[in-house]
């Protein structure tokens, strides 16, 4: 049974009893009404006559109706019993119907009063209301006789009739249009619920988690179910396109990292391999003297530059997996240790060191002043490292010209700036310079690289909370600030500054 019919029933259920009560109560309340003044006239009329006593005899009593009684326009019948002498007198019109009213039982004390009759005439059964008075002797209070005064109630008992055949059907056409409206009702009412069904059946069949269940009419219960469920569904397609897109991006990354490592470890087999043809070669004894002193000489040198290839391609692979370790620490959540620090010996540090590594640019420190007395929450070897990055990035893309350090002041934030006037890139690369082995240049051997340092910045940015500004342009070299919240938390009281080999990365 479904839902729709179920309300529907429990409507009409509640209704039905609601209409019965109803049509109880109107029906009571109108018979009541009806007979109320035919019952005061016949008590009235009963006690007009003067019943004389027993030893007067009561056959003597005038029976005759009042031409003054409120009956005059209605059929009137009065009926005298002695129950002592077992006479029966009537008023005339009993006597030409010849109609006798039931005589109840004679009983020391009778419960007599208003009765209901259907006595048979010459024109058929009519309906008679009686009111019967029981007569006692006054000496003994035994009883002697009765006096029934009745009247026609025929019209009365139509009327009732006719009202109780109204009080039904108009119940049962209730009945039957509230169980139609209401089946239409809970339809309409449900019809939301219905649209429920047809789009999770239909994401159910098609896997299309971007259909909607539309929203149609007041936003009550249903309407606010329909709204959280349209919300769960597009939170399970953002989840479900993040997972896909971090699956695709599992399987480049996973693809690239394999073209990463398979270079130089062709190269180290390469190498080794030559090594183990020059090495192995054998002599003639007898054609020995300067063909083995050139022979030797020239192992040397092919040797040496193996083992130089060989050393090149181990430091790029251990730094390969050194990023990839990186990575995979972000990606499982890693919390690095922090602390409050003073941004300003970092920044000077790093510029000292960077001064140090190979370079064809000119390199330039600014202005630091901004970073004086202001410090940061965060670990002083990963913002080491983050420097480092944007540093050697510039370092490996400006061939000529200047590369400069320096830091501003805004607000809440500190801002560290590197500024280059390198080959710089295309602006619709920067959303995806951050991307893991994503190269702004066409080609991947035009620059030596994993493609992974900006990818560990961000992880590091991120981290501190921190944010960062790009702006460049092609052959007029990049910009990169570097964005840090201020800590304004007491600062310590000494604090040693560590060295760092993160710079290598």
């Amino acid at each position: 049974m479904t839902i729709r019919l179920r309300l529907t029933l429990w409507f009409s259920g509640i209704l039905a009893a609601a209409l019965i009560v109803l049509c109880v109560a109107i029906y009571f309340f109108v018979n009541m009404n009806t007979y109320a003044d035919t019952k005061e006239q016949l008590r009235d009329q009963a006690e007009s006559y003067d019943i004389v006593k027993y030893e007067n005899g009561l056959n003597q009593t005038d029976l005759n109706i009042k031409r003054n009684s409120p009956f005059y326009e209605k059929d009137f019948y009065v009926q005298l019993v002695n129950y002592k002498e077992g006479i029966i007198k009537t008023s005339g019109e009993l006597q030409v119907n010849g109609i006798k009213f039931p005589i109840p039982e004679a009983k020391t004390n009778p419960d007599y009063d208003y009765k209901k009759a259907e006595l048979k005439t010459n024109e058929g059964e009519v309906a008679f209301l009686i009111y019967q008075v029981p007569i006692h002797n006054n000496t003994d209070g035994t009883l002697i006789g009765l006096l029934q005064v009745g009247a026609v109630v025929a019209s009365e008992e139509n009327y009732l009739a006719g009202l109780r055949v109204i009080l039904i059907m108009s119940s049962l056409i209730c009945l039957l249009l509230a169980f139609t409206i209401g089946l239409f009702l809970a339809r309409k009412a449900l019809q939301p619920i219905e649209r429920v069904i047809r789009t999770t059946e239909q994401i159910q069949v098609g896997s299309d988690l971007s259909v909607r269940i539309p929203i149609e009419g007041p936003k009550d219960e249903i309407g606010r179910l329909v709204y959280t469920l349209n919300i769960m569904l597009s939170r399970i397609e953002m989840a479900y396109n993040g997972l896909d897109e971090s699956y695709k991006a599992q399987r480049r990354f996973v693809s690239d990292a394999s073209h990463e490592l398979r270079t130089p470890l062709t190269t180290i087999r390469g190498n080794i391999e030559l090594l183990q043809r020059v090495w192995s070669k054998t002599i003639d004894p007898e054609k020995a003297g300067d063909i083995v002193l050139a022979l030797d000489t020239q192992r040397w040198e092919l040797s040496n530059e193996a083992m130089q290839d060989i050393s090149a391609e181990a430091r790029r692979m251990s730094t390969l997996v050194n990023d990839l370790l990186a990575l995979a620490r972000a990606d499982a959540g890693y919390e690095m240790e922090k602390t409050t620090l003073p941004m300003l010996p970092i920044v000077e540090e790093v510029g000292r060191r960077a001064g140090l590594l190979p370079r064809n640019a000119e390199w330039r420190i600014g202005d630091l002043s901004a970073l004086n007395g202001y410090q940061v929450y965060g670990n002083a070897d990963y913002l080491q490292q983050l420097l480092f990055i944007f540093i050697e990035n510039a370092f490996k893309y400006t061939p000529s010209g200047w590369i400069e350090l320096s830091a501003i002041h805004k607000e809440n934030q500190l801002g560290i700036i590197i500024k280059d006037t390198g080959i710089g890139m295309n602006p619709e690369e920067v959303p995806h310079i951050f991307d893991r082995f994503y190269r702004a240049d066409e080609s991947r051997g035009k620059t030596v690289g994993t493609g992974l340092g900006l990818s560990i910045a961000k992880w590091i940015i991120d981290e501190h909370r921190g944010s960062i500004e790009v702006t460049t342009m092609e052959e007029e070299g990049s910009t990169f600030v570097i964005w840090l919240p201020i800590d304004f938390s007491p600062q310590p009281a000494s604090i040693i500054m560590e060295g760092t080999d993160r710079n290598e990365v």
